[in-house]
């Protein structure tokens, strides 16, 4: 018997972030959970996270790009969850698209 493989390729998480021009240091500073750069290296990256790990990766990058936005982006921000930053999510869905799109930087 096949042993599931653990690594992932790049995930979604990735290219969002490279969306909002954050880097790995953003998500740990903004991060109040004790979130280290290796685990967001490791969650770009597809390494297979547990869902603690994801939900708090998750919050990590939400709450970083929440501290950079004006007060009126704030009021209509959608926060995403973990299925939307990892393809191997429970829930996961190719076809999604970004409500938060109008508000990426340029």
């Amino acid at each position: 018997m096949e042993e599931p493989t653990r690594d992932h390729g790049t995930q979604p998480l990735d290219r969002l972030m490279e969306r909002w021009k954050l880097g790995n240091h953003d998500l740990v500073d903004a991060s109040t959970e004790q979130l280290n750069h290796k685990q967001v290296q490791k969650a770009r990256k597809g390494r297979q996270l547990t869902l603690h790990l994801m939900q708090k990766v998750t919050r990590g990058l939400n709450v970083a790009i929440w501290n950079r936005l004006p007060k009126e982006q704030k009021e209509v921000y959608f926060e995403y969850l973990h299925r939307h930053l990892f393809d191997y999510a429970k829930g996961y869905d190719a076809e999604w698209q970004d409500p938060n799109e109008a508000l990426m930087p340029e």
